[in-house]
């Protein structure tokens, strides 16, 4: 009897070993395998993740996973994009349903360390804020006792919010929804006062409401949300990848390399560029991927200004500031190690 139950406890450890090595290593096997990257993102945030009427989606959470793509695949338009609820993300990410979720993702201490899964970096440096009706009457958040807020379960904004009152002793209503449509449906149609998120949710979902002009975002940040991809923890080679693909839009920037303009940029001797484009330092060789990743990502999809201009900057219709998402040369705080 002893040694069949310990036959049978060995049994339950090499199987369990077995299915936790499927969705923790390997994955650029797996992806390589698969011949696209399953991407998770929002189910709809301009500017963020959204489809438009043919199911092609834009944004900058999207244009990250098409940057990873890129530097693993050789092509860009090699993925999957798997629409998520707050609720849905990381179950989606630990269960392997997705190699990497790309959407508007807060980095926590509880989210790095208890949930088995690590932030890859920041691609967006948001903080929290409150849009009301100009009907309310109000300026302030300071002003807010006694409403009814309208807010996305499973989000880092219920916390947030439940502090900031707390700590100004005021009284508040959460109405609680599963998505993002039904919270913005909920505050449009009267259920109630204010709606709260991220300050860069705020000004996308603006643009959506029928009357945009009959809203305003008051002035106050009451979080610090650092916005950023993550992957599972137990596949290293897979988070440098991730990692390192996230640094190529950024270093990229800061070289002065473009889509259009990197071709030309890596004909002459500069050796930040050489080593960067993989003709002459580390390349990928180490992360399992082609010496030239660094120039792929950028080649496709561009470098993170220029992502970061068509889907919520100058050139798109949010018209967001870059402000701490600058370089660190140009006043923000968007920094990266060295190519070497």
């Amino acid at each position: 009897m002893c040694m069949k139950k310990a036959l049978q406890l060995i049994s339950a450890a090499l199987a369990l070993t077995a299915a936790s090595g499927l969705v923790q290593a390997d994955t650029l096997d797996m992806i390589k395998e698969r011949g696209y990257l399953s991407c998770g993102v929002n189910t709809g945030i301009p500017g963020f993740s959204s489809p438009d009427d043919k199911g092609n989606w834009t944004g900058i959470d999207v244009d990250y996973c098409r940057a990873v793509a890129a530097a693993t695949l050789g092509d860009a338009n090699k993925v999957k994009f798997i629409p998520l609820t707050a609720k849905e993300r990381f179950t989606a990410l630990q269960s392997g349903e997705i190699d990497v979720l790309s959407r508007n993702t807060t980095w926590t201490q509880t989210r790095d360390t208890a949930l088995g899964l690590n932030f890859v970096g920041v691609t967006y440096y948001d903080g929290q804020g409150f849009m009301v009706s100009k009907k309310l009457g109000v300026a302030s958040a300071k002003e807010l006792d006694g409403a009814t807020i309208c807010i996305q379960a499973g989000t880092t904004t219920e916390l947030n919010m439940a502090d900031y009152f707390r700590e100004h002793k005021m009284d508040y209503e959460p109405l609680v929804f599963d998505t993002t449509a039904q919270t913005i449906q909920g505050f449009e149609s009267g259920r109630c006062d204010v709606f709260t998120s991220d300050q860069s949710q705020l000004y996308a979902q603006r643009s959506k409401l029928a009357k945009p002009g009959d809203v305003i975002i008051l002035p106050e940040i009451i979080s610090k949300e650092p916005l950023g991809p993550v992957v599972r923890q137990g596949d290293d080679q897979w988070f440098n990848i991730t990692k390192w693909s996230l640094y190529a839009l950024l270093e990229a920037e800061e070289l002065g390399l473009t889509s259009t303009n990197i071709d030309k940029m890596m004909k002459g001797d500069i050796p930040a560029i050489s080593r960067f484009v993989g003709k002459n330092g580390p390349g990928g060789k180490a992360m399992g991927i082609p010496d030239d990743f660094a120039y792929q990502v950028v080649k496709q999809v561009g470098n993170y200004g220029e992502m970061f201009e068509r889907t919520i900057g100058n050139g798109s219709p949010l018209k967001i500031q870059r402000g701490l998402n600058a370089l660190w040369k140009d006043g923000g705080i968007q920094y990266v190690p060295p190519f070497r």
